[in-house]
């Protein structure tokens, strides 16, 4: 693969009130990755933090908005627009209430699904072409409100498994970085 820049985002909420909570998955898979990488994010611009790494010829930004979920596009399109780096070649990782919880699946160029942070990205790109790892987080049950699910610690269960979704979610970012967006997608999709 030619040498080239890429921005790979975990989408979350800023504070620790939000931290470990199905929402901020995409903050936990960033941090995973960094903590793979032997770095931190301990950058800042654009009401962002980051850093960069080298993956193979690759230059990556690991980074994670600080603004909250529903403004994520603002600092992404800022650091991307700074760094040179065009939306295709953008990856972001979220949690999806449509995926069960543990399930991993990489898309590309689809529309928000509801996610407000993936509506503030198109907003701010003006066009929906990232490649996009979705985390799944589950629906709530009944008599649990989707807002309180979302925000929500991880159940004992699910916290128990948590480190293998991360790895796997860390799995499939960098199947796409060394892969590229289609054999990834066959391998991470077709799995499990």
């Amino acid at each position: 693969m030619a040498d080239s820049k890429r921005l790979l985002a975990g989408l979350g909420n800023p504070g620790e009130q939000y931290s470990r909570t199905r929402h901020n998955i995409g903050f936990d898979v960033v941090d995973a990755l960094a903590d793979r990488s032997g770095c931190r994010l301990n950058k800042e611009k654009f009401n962002a933090a980051y850093t960069g790494v080298r993956m193979g010829l690759q230059e990556i930004f690991l980074v994670k908005p600080l603004s909250y979920m529903n403004r994520s596009g603002i600092p992404l399109q800022k650091l991307a627009d700074y760094f040179k780096i065009d939306i295709e070649n953008i990856i972001v990782v979220h949690d999806d209430m449509d995926l069960p919880f543990g399930k991993i699946k990489i898309v590309q160029g689809r529309g928000h699904g509801g996610h407000n942070g993936i509506r503030s990205i198109i907003d701010a790109f003006g066009q929906k072409a990232c490649v996009r790892v979705r985390v799944g987080i589950g629906r709530p049950e009944s008599d649990r409100s989707v807002t309180g699910h979302v925000l929500g610690k991880y159940t004992p269960d699910e916290q128990a498994c948590l480190d293998h979704v991360l790895n796997d979610a860390c799995d499939a970012c960098l199947a796409i970085l060394e892969k590229g967006v289609v054999k990834a997608m066959n391998f991470v999709n077709s799995s499990g």
